[in-house]
């Protein structure tokens, strides 16, 4: 293998985790539908978790713990702001280039999630 290829090899797989980091990113902060929680509704809920568990069946009880689990992970997650400024960097710096070797066009980027200002800033225009 030549240094050439090598150094192809490498510029291809950082490119790539750069797209693949802001991608998750974005998908991780995307806003949900429906109203939203608060630490109250969830304490309010997890109350209710305990009452219906006395007299549960087990099939419902697996249910409700497992339910239990998952707004206890939300309620310690709730609150805390992902800043993506550095990977939307690293994904404006490599994305046009990427974009070129895979052909990806602009409207699949706007599909995905990218913002059209973050195109923009990567050089990648509606006409690619």
């Amino acid at each position: 293998m030549t240094d050439e290829h090598k150094a192809a090899l490498a510029t291809g797989r950082n490119e790539g985790n750069a797209v693949r980091n802001y991608l998750e990113a974005l998908r991780n902060n995307k806003p949900k539908r429906g109203r939203r929680r608060t630490r109250e509704s969830i304490a309010s809920r997890l109350e209710a978790i305990d009452a219906e568990l006395e007299s549960a069946d087990p099939m419902t009880e697996l249910r409700l713990r497992q339910e239990r689990r998952d707004l206890q992970a939300e309620s310690t997650s709730m609150g805390e702001k992902i800043d993506i400024t550095a990977l939307e960097n690293g994904f404006v710096t490599v994305a046009r280039s990427y974009s070129a070797r895979q052909g990806i066009s602009y409207a699949t980027w706007r599909e995905i999630g990218v913002d059209a200002a973050v195109l923009k800033r990567a050089g990648i225009s509606r006409g690619e």
